[in-house]
């Protein structure tokens, strides 16, 4: 990331969004905006835009931060072996936005995957607003399920 990029970017984020999707910082738990959040729509990037998860997908882990079953798209992973501990990282595609950690322990009955994601990674994009933000693609997730 050059200079400029950089500076752009900390213009455009707030320092904990910053923070967290240029330097794989993780925001305090249950401090998140999407935490307890669970209106319908998508989720994406801070940086890109680029779609990451549906609230369809969303659920309460306990864990205090946002949990999901699964990605919109597949997400770009690798294993992180900070903190000493060993976890998968969840990096976007398009920016590469550190975007949190995926882990084994979620919901068997939705493919045992929980990504747990920083609430300041995510712009939450309601449904009503898809079409006007340029994800009326994703309208289609909503009007399927009844």
């Amino acid at each position: 990331m050059t200079a400029r990029d950089d500076n752009d970017l900390r213009a455009k984020l707030s320092p904990l969004a910053f923070e967290v999707t240029q330097h794989a910082a993780t925001e305090r738990p249950f401090s998140g905006q999407y935490d307890d959040f669970y209106q319908a729509g998508i989720y994406v990037d801070v940086v890109s835009g680029e779609p990451l998860f549906s609230s369809l997908d969303k659920y309460d882990a306990g864990c205090g931060w946002p949990s999901f079953t699964k990605p919109i798209q597949k997400l770009h992973t690798h294993l992180d072996t900070s903190h000493g501990m060993m976890r998968t990282e969840v990096r976007s595609n398009d920016a590469g936005s550190h975007l949190g950690h995926v882990f084994t322990d979620g919901p068997a009955a939705q493919g045992g995957l929980r990504y747990c994601i920083n609430s300041a990674a995510l712009r939450f994009i309601p449904v009503a607003d898809l079409a006007k933000e340029g994800y009326g693609q994703y309208q289609e997730l909503f009007s399927q399920k009844g």
